[in-house]
């Protein structure tokens, strides 16, 4: 175990960190900061993301809305009520900051992925498939690199967070409506095979259904919280800034710590440069790669900037966020200080709705990157057994070692996408340069191959 934390701390507080902000730094300027001067766009092409551009599928094809919600359910989980927690917990109010920083550099690195991830996607049986497995394999010729990412991802979030998905879960249940975690285990995992059995447009349907009415509630119940301390506000934005940069800090090494917690659950809860909301992307039927860039750039901004951003808010008001809790318990505590019990109640329940959107979405994660090894209809039904399992025990087992070396196993593939989309990122900015070019003649972006000849081959969707 000292081995394990050893690597994770080395992997997460040197060279994670300078790949993912440098990353997320050089994209932004490379775009001329798509994820700010665009953000009317994304919003214009979330309006219109219901609409299918099918080639090829014959209506069988996953919507761009769709598409969003399948990546916002696993962005939106229990990272987003826990994770907050453990990273104010442990790295500070601070921590909060550097969230927001991950955020908004990160999200140019979401852009240029999802848009790689529908440059490169290919026809499946029943929608389109793509992720970093695909362009690092049709993009840069190397498929033992993909070979490799594909076993990260699929051990990541099929397995290991899923574990970690269910155990809050648990965790909730218990300390609310004391429900043994046996009973949520089985439950769950249930439910988890009904919904896996059906396919990607199962998947995507009941995540478009779920996740923005369980958002859109826990915002409301955090601007409740704001509206009502709202002499607070200016206190907890103060703390925030001064405990991210405070002399205090610095004297303590807690700036570093700081960082690496905002930088660590930040990229958890919003997978921006990790190569997991790609996989989701690529599903959509869209008439140009860079309209779904934008609508899953959007999705760092929900995630972090609203849902994670609620989430801190609610402790820092509650003022016990130095109380020695952690985790699930400490979100708990503070809306019960603010609201009453029922409050906790209500956490159990978006965790219960957040975690089993993502442990869907994170199964079909690690489908679409089986299938890419192999696709075998066997394979799907072995991972499909063995995420029942994994479901059903992290529901009774502690997880420490299972986190930590889910922790590892994240940097691994963040460090295999990041320096994927670092040698690929060109053709992302030229298909940006060709979208803003169609938008400024008043015309509906469509993408020709023409744009990028040089790979026109090996981009089969776009003939």
């Amino acid at each position: 175990m000292h081995i394990i934390n050893a690597v994770n701390d080395f992997l997460w507080s040197y060279l994670l960190i300078a790949v993912l902000l440098g990353g997320g730094l050089y994209f932004t300027l490379r775009t001329r900061f798509v994820q700010v001067r665009m953000l009317p766009e994304m919003l214009r092409s979330l309006s219109a993301s219901g609409r299918r551009h099918g080639h090829g599928l014959r209506g069988r094809s996953v919507s761009s809305f769709q598409a969003f919600a399948l990546s916002l359910a696993s962005r939106v989980g229990t990272g987003n009520i826990a994770g907050v927690a453990i990273a104010i917990a442990t790295g500070g109010p601070g921590a909060v900051f550097w969230m927001w920083v991950t955020a908004l550099l990160a999200s140019a690195n979401a852009f240029v992925e999802s848009t790689l991830a529908q440059l490169f996607k290919v026809q499946g049986d029943h929608s389109f498939r793509g992720g970093p497995a695909y362009y690092i394999s049709r993009g840069l010729g190397n498929r033992p690199w993909a070979v490799l990412f594909a076993i990260l991802i699929t051990t990541t979030f099929a397995l290991a967070f899923n574990g970690v998905q269910c155990n809050t879960m648990a965790i909730a249940l218990e300390s609310s409506f004391d429900i043994a975690p046996a009973w949520t285990g089985a439950i769950t995992a249930a439910a988890t095979l009904a919904v896996i059995c059906g396919g990607v447009r199962r998947i995507a349907s009941v995540n478009q259904i779920v996740v923005p009415a369980m958002a859109a509630l826990y915002i409301l119940l955090a601007l409740y919280v704001v509206v009502t301390r709202f002499h607070m506000f200016t206190h907890v934005m103060e703390l925030i800034i001064t405990d991210a940069f405070g002399l205090r800090q610095a004297v303590g090494g807690g700036i570093g710590m700081a960082v690496m917690m905002g930088v660590k659950r930040g990229l958890f809860s919003n997978e921006a440069g990790e190569g997991s909301t790609p996989n989701a992307a690529a599903t959509a039927s869209v008439s140009h790669p860079v309209k779904q860039g934008l609508v899953q750039t959007l999705g760092v901004y929900v995630d972090t900037l609203l849902v994670c951003t609620a989430t801190a808010f609610i402790i820092l008001c509650s003022g016990v966020f130095d109380s020695g809790l952690t985790g699930i318990e400490l979100t708990q505590c503070a809306l019960e200080a603010e609201i009453g019990r029922a409050a906790s109640a209500f956490v159990a329940v978006a965790v219960v709705l957040f975690a089993f959107t993502s442990i869907i979405a994170n199964y079909y994660y690690g489908e679409t990157n089986l299938a890419f090894i192999r696709d075998d209809r066997r394979l799907a039904w072995a991972l499909r057994a063995a995420v029942g399992v994994v479901v059903l025990a992290g529901a009774i087992v502690p997880l420490n070692t299972a986190w930590a070396l889910a922790d590892i196993t994240m940097a691994l593939m963040t460090l295999c996408n990041m320096l994927a989309i670092l040698l690929l990122g060109r053709y992302a900015i030229r298909c940006l340069d060709d979208y803003c070019r169609q938008r400024r003649a008043g015309r509906d972006p469509v993408y020709h191959s023409s744009t990028c000849p040089e790979i026109a081959d090996k981009t089969e969707c776009w003939k």
